[in-house]
């Protein structure tokens, strides 16, 4: 086992991976920039060592800066988090390179699932289901105008390095094609080098289902159920579940034997997420994410599993604790994220907290790296913590959220807290009849 692992990232899950090395007794390294010297993982961490200034390329993407923190600290493994580095195949093979172990899968398998393109077709080979869509990157209007006759509209345009709703156009007639197509690879260039796109069929009413996957480096995979996470605007995530209040029992094992199987033919080591859009009782493919989930904490509230703690001894080379028969899923777990954001406009509410207070009791987790007296800076991704409730059926979560949500503190700054209370009194929202298009299509009645 190691010794002393290095964290490449900040806030919440520096401080989550921090918490998980203290408990198995490994050493633990906080990077952090000249912003983040005060959070809470540079004063909870064995170590801590400045990586750089507050931008991010400068500090958290600053490779070789991160590779000689590990090298000057001793720090034998690095564990990427999520964001930031986590699914660069760069930095992976870069980390591995120099001597050091990366917590997360092999680069290769970081490299054909972040092409998103190449991760369809690698899927469809073995087996999963997929939305009907362009064979592989629409290099032309025209190209792109031949498949849309074909399918028929509406369609929506994908950059193939993409994520998090950018480079993404939903177009529904024939004369908005151009321009769509021509703002898709426009934003797709701007965020993430790469003007690359395909086109898929649009679902007009589907949920968004996750299956969190594990393997090990001795051919090993499982799965630990799904989470829905059909609750989002702009295609980002705001409120996470598991299990899925819509499937059934057979819809269950059936998809995540499909997942667990892909991985174990994939080779694929650590944790990762297949995600699906799930329609009328059918599944389809959308996206692998290589690395932790920002909504694992849902996972391990009805599992009683540690992934974090899962993914160190995965990466150390030893087998998975877990197999088929033991994994049990008991109850359920709702997550929601809250952001340093008006809740009307959301626009970034950077600033310092001045009063804080954690929701507590039965059943009622908050994972953050905020005080009192802590600020935020207007450098990074505006999360600022998670609250998760766990019980033993929806019913009770959602009884369990409302509580804590009213009991949460955050002064000083603008949060989403009002959105989510909102949410939670919605009957759509508390009855499970609703899809992932559902909460924009609905803000205007707030």
């Amino acid at each position: 086992m190691f010794k002393k692992i290095l964290i490449a990232n900040r806030g919440e899950i520096a401080l989550r991976v921090i918490r998980a090395c203290r408990e198995m007794g490994i050493q633990s390294v906080a990077v952090h920039s000249t912003a983040d010297a005060n959070s809470m993982a540079v004063r909870l961490a064995d170590e801590s060592v400045c990586i750089g200034p507050p931008s991010a390329k400068d500090s958290y993407l600053n490779i070789p800066a991160i590779l000689t923190a590990a090298a000057v600290t001793g720090a034998e493994a690095i564990h990427p988090g999520y964001g930031f580095l986590s699914e660069n195949e760069m930095f992976a093979r870069m980390v591995e390179e120099h001597g050091f172990t990366f917590i997360g899968p092999k680069p290769e398998h970081i490299e054909s699932m972040g092409d998103k393109v190449r991760a369809k077709q690698t899927v469809m080979a073995l087996g999963l289901p997929v939305v009907p869509g362009s064979d592989g990157a629409v290099t032309s209007v025209e190209q792109g105008l031949q498949f849309c006759r074909e399918a028929g509209f509406p369609v929506i345009i994908k950059a193939a390095s993409g994520g998090g709703g950018k480079g993404m156009k939903v177009v529904r007639s024939e004369d908005q094609f151009s321009e769509m197509y021509s703002t898709a690879r426009s934003e797709a260039k701007a965020n993430f080098g790469d003007d690359t796109v395909y086109i898929e069929k649009y679902l007009e009413k589907p949920r968004h289902i996750e299956i969190q996957i594990f393997g090990d480096k001795h051919g090993n995979g499982i799965h630990l159920g799904e989470r829905d996470c059909s609750i989002q605007r702009r295609h980002q995530k705001l409120v996470e579940e598991a299990p899925s209040p819509v499937l059934t029992a057979k819809e269950r094992d059936y998809i995540g034997t499909l997942a667990a199987d892909v991985i174990r033919k994939m080779g694929y080591v650590g944790a990762g997420t297949i995600e699906f859009l799930y329609e009328e009782g059918k599944f389809y493919f959308m996206e692998m994410n290589t690395r932790i989930q920002v909504e694992h904490p849902v996972t391990e509230q009805i599992t009683g599993i540690d992934l974090i703690a899962e993914q160190i001894k995965v990466a150390a080379g030893l087998p998975l604790s877990l197999n088929k028969e033991n994994i049990k899923l008991r109850g359920h777990a709702i997550e929601i994220r809250i952001n340093a954001e008006d809740p009307d406009t959301f626009a970034p509410s950077p600033g310092k907290i001045t009063q804080f207070h954690a929701p507590g009791g039965l059943g009622v987790r908050f994972d953050s790296a905020i005080y009192g007296g802590y600020s935020i800076p207007p450098y990074y991704d505006s999360m600022i913590g998670k609250l998760i409730v766990s019980g033993k059926n929806r019913e009770e979560c959602l009884a369990r959220m409302r509580r804590a949500i009213a009991e949460t503190v955050v002064e000083g700054v603008k949060t989403t807290l009002p959105l989510h209370a909102w949410i939670f009194q919605q009957e759509e929202f508390i009855s499970g009849k609703y899809n992932i298009h559902w909460l924009e299509k609905n803000l205007a009645k707030r």
